[in-house]
């Protein structure tokens, strides 16, 4: 299932400033509950709860082709996150990748987020 992302920058801000955080050396995870998630429910064609994702990769870890390298390994260490456990819906997580993030797998990426969505409390209990 393709990812909904958040598009709009004060609901980034929101999530820094009013969201749960929890950090890993290789990424930082904000999670903050999305108020928008009962309307934006009636609006998907099947009428599901979801998450709306944020990737934030700094300039910082290098180039445009590193940033965009580091984007794709963190929405597929995401994907492998959700295959294997249930993540809670209704929420905006934002993904922040830190220095470390650049010269790590997906395997990699995707315990750095089972770390983090668990200190969090993000996995639904089936």
């Amino acid at each position: 299932m393709k990812l909904v992302s958040i598009c709009e920058n004060h609901l980034y801000s929101k999530a820094y400033s009013k969201g749960k955080r929890a950090v890993t050396s290789a990424l930082a995870v904000y999670v903050l509950p999305d108020y928008q998630a009962k309307k934006l429910a009636k609006a998907h064609p099947l009428g599901l709860t979801v998450n709306r994702i944020g990737l934030t990769v700094s300039t910082k870890l290098g180039g445009a082709v590193v940033r965009s390298r580091v984007r794709r390994i963190l929405r597929e260490g995401l994907r492998e996150c959700g295959r294997e456990r249930r993540l809670k819906v209704g929420f905006l997580i934002v993904i922040a990748a830190r220095s470390a993030a650049k010269d790590l797998k997906s395997g990699d990426i995707k315990e750095h987020l089972d770390i983090a969505f668990k200190k969090l409390g993000m996995f639904t209990e089936v």
